[in-house]
């Protein structure tokens, strides 16, 4: 099957310079699939991310699509965020929760990843605002070619996505603080205002 027919492929950006100008948010266009999609087959059930009723409130619910995703770091990093301990929320008072999809980028992950978003584009999750998928190293080093397309495949699956690099200082200090990169500054910024539904004009 060609790219360009695939629905879970973002549309390629433009090369026109546009990063010599990009705002201070400059959040991820959005993906050919931005919500559920009518005739899309739900996963098996061993596939889909499970469901967990959830007490309180936060801005926005990160919710790792497997152990050792990094679920806990990002939420660490987001002010008002919360974890839900790898499942889809679903809040006591019936609102509609904002949620982040985390995972690691080996093949583990964006599996565990390509499942859950499969279940949320069937219609299969519970209501929620899917905000988009963030995928975080696995190892220091460049990300092998095939994971790296298997992600880009994965996160055409997502209405916004953003590649991590690895962070070596969390490996020797349980640090809180937001590392340098400045993926990371800049994905920081773009969850802080999509949290808040203050959404700034997307770029491409």
């Amino acid at each position: 099957m060609q790219q360009s027919l695939n629905p879970w492929i973002t549309h390629p950006a433009t090369a026109d310079g546009a990063d010599t100008a990009a705002p201070e948010a400059h959040v991820p266009a959005q993906a050919v699939i931005n919500g559920p999609l009518r005739g899309m087959v739900e996963p098996d059930a061993a596939d889909r991310l499970g469901r967990r009723t959830i007490a309180g409130s936060a801005a926005l619910w990160v919710a790792g699509a497997h152990g050792g995703s990094g679920e806990s770091r990002i939420a660490d990093l987001i002010g008002g965020a919360r974890v839900t301990g790898h499942c889809w929320p679903v809040l006591h008072d019936g609102s509609r929760p904002r949620v982040l999809l985390v995972c690691r980028a080996d093949i583990r992950g964006l599996t565990a990843a390509q499942g859950a978003l499969t279940q949320w584009a069937s219609g299969a999750a519970p209501a929620l605002d899917l905000l988009g998928l963030a995928v975080l190293a696995d190892a220091p080093g460049k990300t092998p070619k095939p994971l790296r397309d298997f992600a880009t495949i994965v996160s055409g699956g997502a209405p916004r996505s953003w590649t991590l690099p690895w962070v070596e200082a969390w490996r020797h200090a349980d640090s809180t603080t937001a590392p340098s990169a400045r993926e990371f500054q800049r994905f920081i910024t773009d969850l802080a205002a999509l949290a808040t539904g203050s959404t700034p004009g997307t770029t491409h």
